[in-house]
């Protein structure tokens, strides 16, 4: 199934894609704010472009499992976004994304990506880490034997 993960942050929201079978994810770009609503037109408008069958925005817990502020707007995003899906078969779900921003930046530290690149990386590098997560609690979850 060919997903799409959501890292909804007030600059800038990442993308992160994988394949078909689920066994790649990959950063695939970075919506600069524009809004709430135009963000949301424009995720749904690039998982129609790009065949996606489900889409997992992250929510950012905090560290003791409780919802903030920030997750609430995830929330928000995530209804907008299924509203807009409302007459297609894409399913959207939420999906922890505790310490993935910290994730991706030691992994650009890593690779030492820096200045205004930096910047335009590391929310899509974070969405990656939340599909990567979710992948791998989707494939825990099925029955053993079983394909997807």
């Amino acid at each position: 199934m060919v997903l799409l993960a959501v890292d909804y942050g007030d600059a800038r929201t990442g993308l992160a894609l994988c394949d078909k079978g689920e066994m790649l994810a990959r950063p695939a770009g970075v919506i600069h704010q524009l809004g709430m609503d135009k963000t949301v037109k424009q995720v749904v408008e690039f998982a129609l472009q790009n065949g996606v069958e489900g889409i997992v925005v992250g929510l950012p817990k905090n560290m003791d499992g409780s919802l903030g502020e920030r997750a609430e707007k995830c929330q928000k995003v995530a209804r907008k976004i299924a509203g807009r899906l409302n007459a297609t078969s894409i399913k959207v779900e939420m999906f922890d994304e505790r310490s993935t921003t910290v994730s991706a930046i030691q992994i650009l530290n890593e690779a030492d990506v820096r200045g205004k690149k930096r910047k335009d990386t590391v929310d899509a590098v974070a969405a990656t880490i939340i599909l990567e997560a979710y992948m791998a609690w989707r494939k825990r979850q099925q029955p053993e034997g079983e394909d997807r």
